[in-house]
Order: structure tokens, then C-alpha cells, then sequence
């Protein structure tokens, strides 16, 4: 087996954040019942560690349960039977994340890892290779092949090729918050080069999967600081597997590798594994929807 090094990160001690992220939704006529699903509650992670979490919903919820859905997500499904034309949910959380400090890891080269996945030497090879297949909204092709096919070279470590995509990636596409809409397919931002961080998170995972590399979309949030894209609401990332590594993370919304500024909410197949809210209404015509999310650091200095 051939290997290579790569740069890539390990956890320092980081800093501790409260995230208030406030969804509100205001309707034109009455809506008599609604019924929504959540995933608002950070997960605890090697380099993650959640206080608290709090949600608040207005008008009270009817009835709400919570469970642990198939990738690790805690989701929380309510039900608001009172008549109302707004509703607001407020998630509340307390998070410390490790820092990170430059480091080395030995990264097989693209062809090995592709043929330690078929045979799935590992537990954790065997649960990775879900992300090798498409999803909906992270389909597979040629057209991706092709694009990846300079970063992601045979002979190229895994780590050293996903990084060289993910500057492919932002040196090539614009970012443009009204150039997409949540419906529009990942072919065609590739062929329109603009969009926003759950496009190139999809771009970069419908890349990665048709050259055989599993990767998963990660949403969470930012802490905003200077020459940073995507902190006023939620954001999403990549995370890539490695044999003989594990999942390492890739933001090329930024063109970063995450550090301590980065703060995951959860994580799936696509988006629609991990929207952050997302449910059906009786009643309530056209609607509007603000976002609002707000991080402060709780203790030390609050970078990314």
C-alpha cells in the first residue's frame, strides 16, 4: 500500500460558544395545524463537547418527541394545534470546540483507498461506503469525474487530492446567494459555476463519490470573523473518508480545512438528511421565513 502525507489538523484547547439560531415564520391567513421536524441540537463530537441546548417554540408546541435518526442526528418533531399566522423557534446551545493545530497524517493514495473500501477491511470502512453511492441530492456522473479529475488523480493521496478540490472548487465557482434556490440540482450549479455553501458542499460530495471517495454533508454554523462566507445563518461543509484515517472535514465555501470556528450540527447523505427545520402546515397561504443566527463566545477569543 502506498501512503503520502498531508496536511491536516489535530484539536487544541478552543474556546466556548452560544449559538442562538431563531427561525420565524409568518403566515398570510390563519394556519389551524402544523407539524415540523427539527435538527437544531449540535452533536458531541472528538473536538466537540455541547452544555446545553435549549428550544423554545412559539406558540407552545401541542406535543413534541425527540429521537436519534439512522446517522446520529437528534431530531425533534412538534405539533402546534392552535391557530396562529407566525410561528418562531428558537434553538439555544452552549458549545466548546478544540482548536486545531497544523499536523501530518499518512494518507493512502487514491487508487489503495478505493480498493480497501471494496473490500471493507474495517467496521468503519463497511458504515462508510453508504457515502460512496449517490443520494438525491448528491448524485454521481461523469460530468463530476471530469471536473475532480485534475485534483483527484489516481496516484494522489486521498486527503492531498480532496484539499486540491476543495480549492478547485472555490477558485472556479462564484458565490452568488440568489443565483440558486434550494431546488436547483447540483449539474446545474456545476454548469453555472455560482451558488451558495450547500451547492458547493453538494458539488464537492457529487466529485468525491463519482472517483469513489465517501463523503457526507455537514451543516452547523461559523463564528464570523473577517474574510469568512456563511456566518449569518447556517452553514455546510464536506467531510471525506479516509482509510486508516477516518472522516476529515472540508469547507470549500472557504476553501478551509474546519478548525474550532466551525460548530456541526449534524450530518447525512445530502441536505435533506440534515435541514434544520422543515414541516407541513394546514392553512397559512404565502408565507415569509427569517433566519437569524447569533454566536458569541463565551470564553477566550472567538476565531475560526
Amino acid at each position: 500500500m502506498t501512503q503520502a502525507q498531508t496536511q491536516t489538523q489535530s484539536p487544541t484547547p478552543g474556546a466556548t460558544y452560544r449559538v442562538v439560531h431563531t427561525t420565524q415564520y409568518t403566515y398570510a391567513e390563519p394556519v389551524s395545524l402544523s407539524m415540523h421536524q427539527v435538527r437544531l441540537t449540535p452533536r458531541t463530537t472528538a473536538s466537540q463537547q455541547v452544555h446545553l441546548t435549549r428550544l423554545q417554540i412559539d406558540p407552545p408546541a401541542s406535543a413534541s418527541s425527540s429521537r436519534t435518526d439512522y446517522y446520529g442526528n437528534l431530531a425533534t418533531t412538534f405539533s402546534v394545534a392552535d391557530s396562529h399566522h407566525q410561528l418562531r423557534v428558537t434553538a439555544e446551545s452552549l458549545v466548546t470546540k478544540a482548536g486545531n493545530r497544523g499536523g501530518r497524517l499518512l494518507s493512502p493514495i487514491l487508487s489503495d483507498a478505493r480498493d480497501q473500501l471494496q473490500r471493507r477491511a474495517t467496521p468503519e470502512a463497511l458504515a462508510a461506503v453508504e457515502y460512496q453511492v449517490e443520494s438525491p441530492l448528491a448524485p454521481r456522473g461523469a460530468a463530476f469525474a471530469r471536473f475532480a479529475e485534475t485534483a483527484l488523480l489516481p496516484d494522489r493521496s486521498v486527503l492531498e487530492g480532496t484539499e486540491a478540490l476543495m480549492g478547485l472548487i472555490y477558485r472556479e465557482f462564484e458565490y452568488d446567494p440568489v443565483a440558486t434556490t434550494v431546488a436547483t440540482p447540483v449539474a446545474s450549479v456545476l454548469d453555472g459555476r455560482r451558488g451558495v455553501c450547500q451547492d458547493f458542499a453538494h458539488l464537492m460530495i457529487s466529485c468525491l463519490r463519482s472517483h469513489g471517495v465517501p463523503a457526507r454533508y455537514v451543516s452547523g454554523y461559523l463564528v464570523p470573523r473577517p474574510g469568512i462566507v456563511g456566518a449569518q445563518a447556517s452553514h455546510a461543509w464536506v467531510a471525506a473518508y479516509c482509510p486508516g484515517v477516518g472522516w476529515v472535514a472540508f469547507d470549500p465555501t472557504n476553501n478551509v480545512i474546519p478548525s474550532h470556528g466551525h460548530i456541526t450540527l449534524a450530518w447525512g447523505r445530502d441536505f435533506d438528511d440534515v435541514s434544520p427545520l422543515k414541516g407541513v402546515t394546514v392553512g397559512g397561504g404565502n408565507h415569509t421565513v427569517s433566519v437569524n443566527v447569533r454566536i458569541t463566545a463565551e470564553v477566550g477569543e472567538a476565531a475560526a
